[in-house]
């Protein structure tokens, strides 16, 4: 008599781990981030974060691509158990935008994407990066449970 073993799953992303992707800025780098981050919370605990995850990454990897000049935009996600932090970062350390650069306009077409970051997200942001002599900045944001 023979016995049956089963063919374990692959290993998902554990808790407290950091995910990174270096994509080169082109129109397909959202579509390249937003698959990214799918794939990577679909395997995780916070697998209720997909769609708003998906969502916001779209928004900021867009925005890097369309109004800065760098030619790799980097994505990073820290998966911990019921959030997920993500942050897209560029060479374009000029442009930090803050919450309140933002205004509601409904008749306007496009430019709303950080403000559906700050309504989806717990906490969102923008930090510049390279020590003394800044080289690039991240956009930054945080989704889950609160805590």
């Amino acid at each position: 008599m023979s016995t049956a073993t089963a063919t374990p799953l692959p290993p998902g992303p554990l808790d407290n781990e950091t995910y990174r992707l270096a994509l080169p800025s082109t129109a397909c780098a959202a579509k390249l981030a937003r698959d990214f981050i799918a794939s990577l919370l679909s395997l995780s605990s916070p697998h209720d974060l997909v769609d708003d995850a998906r969502l916001c990454v779209t928004e900021v990897v867009t925005n890097a691509h369309r109004h800065t000049r760098t030619s790799v935009i980097g994505v990073e996600a820290m998966v911990l158990r019921s959030r997920v932090t993500v942050a897209v970062t560029d060479d374009a350390h000029w442009a930090l935008p803050k919450p309140t650069d933002f205004r509601v306009e409904p008749e306007r077409v496009g430019g709303q994407g950080l403000l559906l970051v700050e309504r989806l997200a717990l906490a969102w942001g923008a930090t510049i990066l390279g020590g003394g002599v800044p080289s690039r900045k991240a956009v930054w944001f945080t989704l889950g449970t609160a805590s």
